[in-house]
């Protein structure tokens, strides 16, 4: 009788991770050194494509605490295709309204995951793809930022 519920839990985990709507192709998050982010220390973040089929969706991850000065970030996303030269994108990340954080809470923490295509991506090419974040914020180095990391997820079809 154990073995056929802990069969059946195994199931019902299983399941339940597979119908998910989304599927996680890849995550990774730099810690800033001293909460300070300085605008030369561009985290790199490496990933490979398989499938130029399918859409996906990017996001920029980033963590900071209640003592961040701004409502905002500006970053500039620079990406290299396989094959290709290296791109620049800048983008303006709304961090709070008028009168609170837009990002999860925990305590003094903010976590924010904030979606940059709008609509889904088809990556051209399979192969090692390079992106890199830099903050190009008026204050360097930028205080207060804990982390900040790449998101890329299959969108479901």
């Amino acid at each position: 009788m154990r073995f056929t519920k802990a069969v059946t839990f195994i199931l019902i985990v299983i399941i339940s991770f597979t119908s998910c709507t989304t599927i996680d192709l890849y995550e990774k998050v730099v810690s800033i050194p001293n909460y300070e982010w300085e605008s030369t220390f561009k985290p790199e973040f490496r990933f490979n494509i398989k499938h130029t089929t399918v859409p996906y969706q990017v996001y920029v991850v980033l963590r900071h605490n209640d003592k961040y000065n701004w409502n905002n970030l500006w970053i500039n996303l620079h990406t290299r295709a396989p094959g290709d030269s290296i791109q620049r994108i800048q983008y303006e990340l709304p961090l709070a309204s008028k009168d609170r954080w837009l990002g999860s809470a925990m305590g003094d923490i903010y976590d924010h995951r904030i979606l940059l295509t709008p609509k889904p991506i088809y990556f051209k090419r399979s192969g090692e793809y390079v992106y890199s974040i830099e903050q190009v914020m008026r204050e360097d180095p930028l205080q207060h930022i804990l982390n900040v990391g790449l998101r890329i997820e299959k969108k479901p079809q």
